[in-house]
């Protein structure tokens, strides 16, 4: 069993690397993979080959570097939760990064993206907190009912007040628009490395608590009658989904339904195991959002469909598929 799932990951990785070189490949400007490989080789200082460096490559490794952490946040929000639909936005982690940005843009004229970055993860982590911290109130602490009210609550009222900003300030409209919508588009490797040891960190922390997160999804009373410390773990996954989700939209906006679809995709095709179900969701987000990215280059050519668009044509049908069969968290 174990030497199979070795090798659905392994065929995975291999499909996600296939995308990466696709992603470095396909556009508006053509080129080709001889192209491509002599960027890296034979620099000649071309148009093409400038392209291929300065702009896909950093687009492709962020298209996957983003999808594999908001794949990861939702498998580790589903089974805190117990959830089917969660995702980074039940957590208020989206609404609450994009409500940062635009009080950053409205009152402060911040205008570049790499500021974006940085605002957009305290917003999400602010965001986060504050809804671990109100479903942690109350006699019986924290529960997932709670946390997902919670959650609610705070999206609902972030989105609100983004809302009522961007009404009162056109400008800050137009410059954050294209950011609220999703993309990958325009990014370049220093926002991606600025962010990139909180994604690591939540890739490397998400798999060491896997093992205990196949005990949370038995229950909490089955979990203390093991003896798990089950605080401790909420809130290190908490920790997780902060560095995960809120530096995914950090980097490229609030990018829906790659967490909410891509576990249970995973767990039709490895099973509920955590130590197999994380690491595989990575890789298929990775596959997700460089395939949504791809075809967003070619809807209305010369022009892009910001990839959040994509993930959401290819998203809702999902999320109306497991609302109306009714699919329990495992």
């Amino acid at each position: 069993m174990g030497i199979r799932k070795s090798l659905i990951l392994i065929l995975f990785a291999l499909i996600m690397l296939i995308f990466i070189g696709l992603s470095i490949v396909l556009g508006y400007t053509h080129t080709s993979l001889k192209t491509a490989i002599d960027a890296f080789t034979v620099f000649d200082g071309s148009n093409e080959h400038i392209i291929i460096k300065t702009v896909r490559l950093p687009r492709a490794l962020i298209a996957a570097a983003v999808g594999a952490s908001l794949a990861m946040s939702g498998v580790i929000m589903q089974t805190l939760t117990k959830n089917p639909l969660a995702s980074p936005s039940i957590l208020g982690i989206n609404a609450g990064a994009g409500f940062a940005v635009v009080i950053a843009v409205s009152f402060f004229q911040f205008s570049n993206l790499q500021a974006f970055a940085w605002i957009s993860f305290l917003g999400a982590a602010a965001a986060a907190s504050g809804v671990y911290i109100i479903g942690s109130a109350g006699r019986e602490g924290l529960t997932p009912m709670k946390l997902t009210l919670a959650g609610a609550a705070l999206a609902a009222m972030f989105s609100s007040f983004t809302q009522g900003v961007l009404v009162l300030n056109e400008s800050a409209l137009e410059q954050v628009l294209f950011w609220l919508a999703g993309s990958v588009q325009g990014r370049s490797m220093s926002i991606l490395g600025s962010v990139f040891p909180y994604l690591l960190a939540g890739w490397i922390g998400a798999l060491l608590i896997s093992g205990k997160l196949n005990v949370i999804a038995m229950g909490d009373d089955v979990a203390k009658g093991l003896g798990l410390r089950i605080g401790l773990v909420k809130v290190a996954a908490a920790l997780l989904t902060v560095f995960l989700a809120g530096g995914a939209v950090a980097i490229a906006g609030p990018i829906g339904f790659i967490g909410i679809v891509i576990p249970h995709i995973t767990k039709k095709i490895i099973g509920i195991d955590h130590r197999w179900v994380l690491p595989l969701s990575g890789l298929l987000g990775a596959i997700l959002l460089l395939a949504a990215d791809i075809g967003a280059r070619y809807i209305i050519m010369p022009q892009e469909v910001p990839v959040g668009v994509m993930t959401a044509l290819i998203g809702v049908p999902f999320f109306i598929y497991i609302a109306r069969r009714g699919f329990g968290a495992r």
